[in-house]
């Protein structure tokens, strides 16, 4: 007599933080806007990423004062 394995028991359906709206968040496949909770969320996250809202913080010297330049050190 053989017995067959137990079929795979899925994960328990984790609740994130929406990134944009802090809102609760479904994180499963069912959620296909993931980790945001909506479509309106996704959006606004792509439209702030294509405005170049999200910038890496740099000093960056003045755009009148020669930076790097050979002739001037």
């Amino acid at each position: 007599m053989t017995t067959d394995p137990p079929p795979p028991s899925n994960p328990p359906a984790r609740h994130v933080r929406c990134p944009a709206c802090g809102g609760d968040s479904l994180y499963a496949p069912e959620n296909r806007f993931r980790p945001f909770c909506s479509e309106r969320c996704k959006n606004l996250d792509l439209g702030a990423w294509a405005s170049e809202s999200f910038r890496v913080p740099a000093e960056a010297p003045p755009e009148d004062v020669p930076y790097g330049d050979p002739k001037r050190e």
